[in-house]
């Protein structure tokens, strides 16, 4: 992937299943099966964004909003 690529994704940690979603105003929702405890949530939402993206998940960094649940993550090259 050429460059890098910045989303704004707003987080919901224990859902029932995992998913990302695009929305109208083009931010994402991840729905999370992971509590927010740990890191876990942050670990699933790496993989989530990697495995939609194509990417690996070395490739995926949440660039700000770690304990919070609007995220901004970057896809890509640094």
């Amino acid at each position: 992937m050429p460059g890098a690529l910045n989303i704004r994704v707003k987080v919901k940690p224990n859902a029932r299943a995992s998913s990302l979603e695009r929305l109208e105003d083009g931010s994402w929702r991840a729905r999370l099966k992971a509590p927010p405890v740990d890191g876990k949530a942050n670990a699933e939402l790496i993989a989530l964004v990697a495995e939609r993206f194509g990417v690996r998940k070395a490739d995926v960094e949440i660039r700000s909003g770690a304990s919070g649940r609007m995220k901004l993550v970057r896809i890509g090259a640094a």
